[in-house]
């Protein structure tokens, strides 16, 4: 069997820590993950992570910021105060990456060596299609220019 799953997305808020009574971090945050064909519509997946991912996330994310996440598949069950059974799917992280740079609000652009770009987003262009006309042709390569 294989549970696996793959998102990028953006942070609808800023990411939750808490700590269990033993002392283990979680972290929630919800990412909105484009549709494919209509980007004009997105699914809101609600994510938990652990441990020292979760204090990562907290520190280092934010609302907006974009981030792929991997994880596993979890429905998991609860009764509510009034005693209704409701149902929650949310994704397990078991890595999260920080695919932009911090806006000064705090997370990894106060890194040192890190300079803050709200307004430069460099994956806007992932996933679109490439022509040929984008593509610098390099004529005339000695053996000896390429550093491989």
């Amino acid at each position: 069997m294989l549970n696996r799953i793959i998102l990028i997305g953006r942070l609808t808020r800023d990411p939750e820590l808490k700590y269990t009574t033993n002392g283990t971090a979680i972290c929630r945050f919800t990412l909105a993950v484009n549709r494919r064909y209509n980007r004009d519509e997105a699914d809101f997946i609600d994510i938990v992570a652990w441990r020292g991912l979760a204090e990562n996330c907290a520190n280092y994310l934010s609302k907006g910021r974009l981030a792929a996440v991997e994880g596993r598949l979890q429905i998991r069950s609860y009764e509510t105060q009034e005693g209704q059974r409701r149902r929650v799917a949310e994704v397990v992280a078991d890595e999260v990456r920080f695919l932009d740079r911090g806006g000064t609000s705090g997370g990894e652009g106060n890194l040192p060596g890190r300079t803050s770009s709200a307004s430069k987003d460099e994956w806007n262009n992932l996933g679109r299609e490439v022509s040929l006309d984008d593509i610098d042709i390099v004529d005339n390569i000695e053996e000896d220019d390429i550093p491989f």
